[in-house]
């Protein structure tokens, strides 16, 4: 198994323990959002990621790395409100809940590894503010998307954002988390 699909996997690790904790204080509360309530949620990390970094400072304890997380727990939640049908009830079973988690944490790192392939890791000569900005102009994107009523004429769908998102924000993950860790 190579090193990015080695760093993934810890990244899950961590938001996927974030996600189960959060099931437990909430359950499924988040089913009552729209998918333009997830779009925003995600916005409005993404826009606190890119304030703290101009700002060079936060002022509320928790910093980039929890936001990050939230996008990619935001992004999995929209993937998951996008697939299930209206009439489903807002309450759903936790292992139900971890197993929808998973499959599309899996299919988010299926879709990076084959663009990893074509780009050959170009993302690690990347800044973590430019995975931020992109996160920003994918939900632009969605929005945009969102207020078509999800049609488009030539471009992916709101479940490739979201996926893009989700990427992006795994390797800022792996970025500040993983490799700031070993070099310290």
């Amino acid at each position: 198994m190579g090193k990015t699909e080695e760093q993934f996997k810890s990244v899950k690790k961590i938001c996927v323990d974030i996600f189960e904790k959060k099931y437990d204080d909430y359950g499924t509360a988040w089913r009552i959002m729209r998918p333009e309530s997830v779009t925003d949620q995600i916005f409005i990390k993404a826009q606190r990621i890119k304030s703290i970094d101009l700002a060079g400072e936060s002022k509320v304890d928790e910093g980039a790395i929890s936001e990050f997380i939230g996008i990619v727990n935001y992004g999995i939640i929209g993937l998951i409100q996008l697939e299930l049908p209206d009439d489903e009830p807002v309450e759903l079973e936790k292992q139900k809940t971890i197993r929808f988690y998973s499959t599309y944490f899996d299919k988010a790192q299926s879709l990076m590894l084959d663009k990893n392939h074509d780009y050959g890791e170009a993302w690690r000569s990347m800044r973590v503010s430019s995975y931020t900005d992109l996160i920003l102009m994918k939900v632009h994107r969605t929005k945009q998307i969102e207020d078509n009523k999800g049609k488009t004429k030539i471009s992916e769908g709101i479940d490739a954002n979201y996926y893009d998102m989700i990427n992006y924000s795994v390797f800022a993950l792996i970025k500040l988390v993983l490799e700031e860790s070993i070099n310290k």
